[in-house]
């Protein structure tokens, strides 16, 4: 049996992961959206839809997928297009809810991903929900130069959040531990910090050295 899923198409971090496993042998491949896909008239014509396609033909290439072989695709929008291709060309599919083993297995494979794209570690396990829109954006504040380049901008709400108005201000870190969100080293307290201030959903202050600005 094939399984077919995908992990971070809800990530304002990164592209796409489209992950394939053959169930019995274990076998398991998987290739990224690439992050211009979510990005001006590529999103709006969600020509990332059509992109999961090129990956799975590719894939079931490698694996040498028969025909008579039982395909789990998940039954979310981004495989609308995978649906159609797979009907066309007499595959045996069917839409359902992926579980493990893939489950597991692709979502490890974007955390990875991410933490090649710069995410630390720690900011994915110290929470239940690391790639939650507003704690990414406080990543990305940190950092906006150079962060601001790895989202999916052609998100609305990237449009509403992602060019917001910020101040930076001198406080004095009362807090042990404080990891400074750009450089990712403890800001020592009861030394001056950076507090990097904006308004999204609600009154928020992200933290880093002042020689991090």
């Amino acid at each position: 049996m094939i399984q077919i899923d995908d992990a971070g198409s809800g990530s304002l971090l990164g592209g796409t992961i489209i992950g394939v496993l053959r169930v019995e042998t274990n076998e398991y491949y998987y290739d990224v959206i690439p992050l211009e896909y979510y990005k001006d008239k590529n999103f709006e014509n969600k020509i990332y839809i059509n992109y999961v396609v090129t990956i799975v033909e590719n894939i079931f290439k490698k694996l040498n997928v028969d025909k008579t072989e039982v395909i789990e695709i998940c039954r979310g929008y981004m495989f609308d297009a995978l649906s159609v291709w797979l009907k066309k060309h007499n595959y045996n599919y069917i839409k359902t809810k992926i579980k493990n083993p893939l489950q597991t297995k692709i979502e490890k494979t974007f955390e990875n991903y991410t933490v090649h794209l710069g995410l630390p570690k720690s900011f994915i396990s110290y929470t239940k929900y690391p790639f939650h829109f507003h704690r990414i954006l406080k990543w990305i504040y940190a950092d906006y130069n150079n962060r601001s380049l790895l989202c999916k901008t052609g998100w609305k709400s990237w449009k509403k959040y992602g060019n917001l108005e910020v101040q930076h201000t001198q406080e004095l870190i009362k807090n042990n531990n404080l990891m400074c969100l750009k450089c990712y080293e403890v800001i020592p307290k009861n030394t001056a910090g950076t507090a990097i201030t904006y308004y999204s959903n609600k009154l928020t202050k992200v933290f880093v050295h002042n020689e991090c600005v």
